[in-house]
């Protein structure tokens, strides 16, 4: 488990100031969207993550989340998994496998933006929510149990925008026919069932973390299998 620990480090002095420490992944995720086109697969999920996070940091200073702390601290470092990919491209790297066919087909011209957004949203929930969950546990020495409240909340906000997103995103009343087949490849995913699948990963991933090797053997596994999900959501079409 020590590739999670560089993700606390910088983040855990700035859960203590409230909103403002979502507020600073915010700021970070408002100046990427000068460094892309806006067709860009990456600025098309930039958007969309932007939007729920946004709603997240509302509803913090709203007093909609009962621990402050944790959902600040569990908002922070899910973020952070994102924004971490970003900058490993940046700099010329690779990114975890979730997240690396977003990259490679993010200029392809027969993907859709709702193809983008959804790839996007299958990482960041299928992978990194579960890490950011034994992330927030760590740094805050409680157990995934004690999140559960915040993590559904997160996770009900997430679920009430999907809709809005592929409304947005929707290219044309094609798409309501149900034998189209990008219709078929996107209704085969489901947040809902993404979002309980990350919660079972990150209280197993909990459990084995002392275990030499099967912490990291399974992290890798769980990265490689939501990038094939997401290298088929990006199929490209005519």
């Amino acid at each position: 488990m020590a590739k999670t620990d560089h993700f606390t480090a910088d983040s855990v002095a700035r859960t203590d100031s409230g909103s403002a420490s979502v507020g600073s992944v915010v700021a970070r995720m408002r100046a990427l969207r000068s460094d892309w086109p806006e067709k860009d697969g990456v600025a098309v999920f930039n958007r969309v993550y932007l939007a729920v996070t946004e709603e997240v940091g509302r509803r913090i200073d709203r007093g909609q989340f009962p621990d402050r702390r944790a959902a600040v601290t569990l908002g922070v470092l899910f973020a952070e998994r994102y924004l971490s990919a970003v900058g490993t491209v940046a700099a010329g790297g690779r990114p975890p496998a979730c997240w690396r066919p977003l990259f490679q087909y993010r200029r392809h011209p027969g993907v859709r933006p709702l193809q983008f957004a959804m790839a996007g949203i299958n990482a960041h929930i299928g992978h990194d929510l579960a890490l950011a969950v034994v992330d927030t546990c760590r740094t805050l020495g409680c157990e995934p149990p004690e999140l559960e409240g915040e993590f559904d909340r997160v996770g009900d906000i997430l679920t009430m925008l999907e809709e809005r997103i592929r409304e947005d995103l929707m290219p044309g009343p094609d798409l309501l026919e149900v034998a189209d087949p990008l219709t078929h490849l996107l209704g085969s995913w489901s947040l809902e069932r993404a979002r309980d699948g990350a919660w079972s990963a990150a209280r197993l991933l909990w459990r084995i973390q002392e275990i030499p090797g099967l912490a990291d053997e399974f992290t890798e596994r769980l990265d490689t299998g939501v990038g094939l999900v997401g290298r088929c959501l990006l199929t490209p079409w005519p």
